[in-house]
């Protein structure tokens, strides 16, 4: 299990979603100040989400049709969450107030890169198994 790279990549996968959002901001504007994750429940419980997805997807080890699934599903959550903070970023007006988007909001498009990366070494060991089950 731990040994297979795309265990490495789901654990880079959990420790960018559940950790770095605590620490480094999403935005900052001048009536809020800086933002975190934590102020925002459903940004947080969006990246715990992913987290959780990853931790499943590790634990699937054994079935990787469904690791490709839930990796799949964690996909399409961090496009959501992609998607709400581009948003986000369109309508933070820079001109008005001193307005800054922060590197906060990068995190799920390198869990998206990882998860990508992830889905690649379980469809090599899918085809793997598959050609060794074609010798027998």
């Amino acid at each position: 299990m731990i040994q297979r790279i795309q265990t490495i990549y789901l654990f880079i996968v959990m420790l960018l979603a559940g950790v770095l959002p605590l620490f480094v901001s999403l935005w900052s504007n001048a009536e809020e100040g800086e933002v975190y994750a934590s102020q925002q429940l459903w940004i947080l419980v969006a990246y715990y989400a992913s987290v959780l997805l990853a931790l499943i997807a590790v634990v699937l080890y054994k079935k990787r049709k469904n690791q490709f699934v839930v990796n799949r599903l964690n996909m399409i959550l961090n496009v959501f969450l992609l998607g709400f903070f581009v948003y986000r970023s369109l309508n933070i007006s820079g001109e008005s107030n001193i307005s800054e988007k922060g590197i906060g909001m990068f995190i799920p498009v390198i869990s998206i890169v990882f998860l990508v990366l992830a889905n690649k070494a379980i469809k090599k060991d899918e085809d793997l198994v598959k050609s060794v089950d074609r010798l027998r």
